[in-house]
């Protein structure tokens, strides 16, 4: 079986992983014409399976390195962003695209030449990433983080490594506004995701804590409960773009969750009870953690200390997003689909967490808290 059926296969192991929201049922008033650049990761998958469920006509444009099986018809074209080669969209038209890779500016400077003229409608996926700072809940209207090289558009995927992450919010800020210059600000709607979960992550930046607090025993979480959290089910981010090319919604979003404020202690209660958990929490203090060189994000998935810096972090505005028709499922259902979803892989895979701290390490941890060490 090759990786694409395979991944599908996986994605539908839970048959409400591709259930889809309930407000978003039936079909679109008129169908679209979407070009979707890239499609074959994390959210571009769930982008074309709710677009073929409202009616549309998709086409991918990618490498064509991780081919896929797709429930109807799906024109995939090929060509390479790094190399300038997008010779396979001359001469066609699309209503809308939806670019979903992009990190680089001159990605979407090249796309801007290739498609001037025969695209309506511009969609790029940014990130909350894009500000200058964490400090505050920041709006759409914040500063961003501001370019310091010489050029954005001479900038390459080596460069973005080297850097070790440093140049990723400024590149995407100004990948942002080279989409204006190429598009037009009228043609171009930017949405800035958060930290993106469901089936399908690879990253197991949330899917540890399902797949951990199923596990049971004393579990050892961040700080008291209290600081904040903001994540977006993957479904929901990728169906809500769909309609927002429906209705041509133009701007800028940041694309989050859940709509009202919750904090870690109410997502870990809430994921506990979806994946029917007999676990023990145990709150330990961050300076503990910090101490012990335990990493918000990584080793404790989702955690962000609502504290200096990071106090605006997982505290994001998305209420514009809200009145552009952003829905969200329950959590208890994210964390289940998830579940279902990781059970789904290999063996070896499921060995492997990608994110959160192993089980030796978290012992250790759960010792020393209990020692007062």
């Amino acid at each position: 079986m090759d990786w694409g059926r395979r991944k599908l296969v996986q994605l539908a192991v839970a048959a409400p992983a591709l259930s889809l929201a309930p407000s978003a049922l039936g079909q679109a008033r008129k169908p679209l014409r979407i070009l979707i650049l890239g499609g074959t990761g994390f959210v571009g998958p769930h982008q074309v399976r709710y677009a073929l469920a409202r009616g549309h006509k998709v086409t991918l444009f990618n490498r064509g390195r991780n081919p896929k099986d797709w429930p109807a018809e799906v024109e995939e074209l090929t060509g390479d962003r790094n190399t300038g080669d997008l010779k396979s969209l001359a001469d066609r038209e699309w209503d809308v695209c939806i670019d979903n890779p992009t990190t680089l500016p001159f990605w979407v400077r090249d796309a801007g030449a290739a498609l001037k003229g025969r695209v309506k409608h511009y969609v790029f996926v940014s990130t909350i990433s894009v500000y200058a700072s964490n400090g505050r809940a920041a709006d759409e209207s914040d500063a961003l983080a501001a370019y310091e090289g010489k050029d954005p558009l001479a900038e390459t995927a080596e460069t973005l490594r080297a850097s070790g992450g440093r140049l990723y919010g400024p590149l995407k800020a100004a990948s942002e506004a080279e989409a204006r210059r190429q598009f037009g600000d009228a043609n171009v709607t930017i949405v800035r995701p958060g930290l993106i979960c469901g089936p399908g992550d690879e990253t197991d930046r949330f899917t540890y804590w399902p797949v951990r607090l199923a596990r049971g025993g004393e579990v050892l979480a961040p700080g008291d409960g209290s600081d904040p959290v903001q994540f977006i089910d993957v479904r929901d981010l990728a169906e809500w773009m769909i309609r927002l090319c429906e209705a041509r919604s133009t701007g800028t979003f940041n694309a989050s969750g859940p709509a009202a404020f919750m904090n870690m202690r109410t997502m870990l209660d809430e994921v506990g009870r979806a994946v029917r958990s007999d676990a023990k929490l145990t709150w330990a203090p961050a300076d503990f953690l910090a101490a012990e060189g335990v990493r918000p994000w990584s080793d404790m998935p989702v955690w962000i200390p609502a504290e200096g810096e990071n106090v605006g972090f997982h505290r994001r505005d998305i209420s514009s997003a809200l009145k552009a028709g952003l829905t969200h499922r329950p959590l208890a259902t994210t964390a289940a689909d998830t579940l279902a979803w990781f059970r789904s892989l290999p063996a070896e895979r499921q060995g492997k967490m990608r994110a959160g701290l192993t089980p030796e390490r978290e012992s250790a941890l759960l010792a020393k808290l209990e020692s007062g060490g």
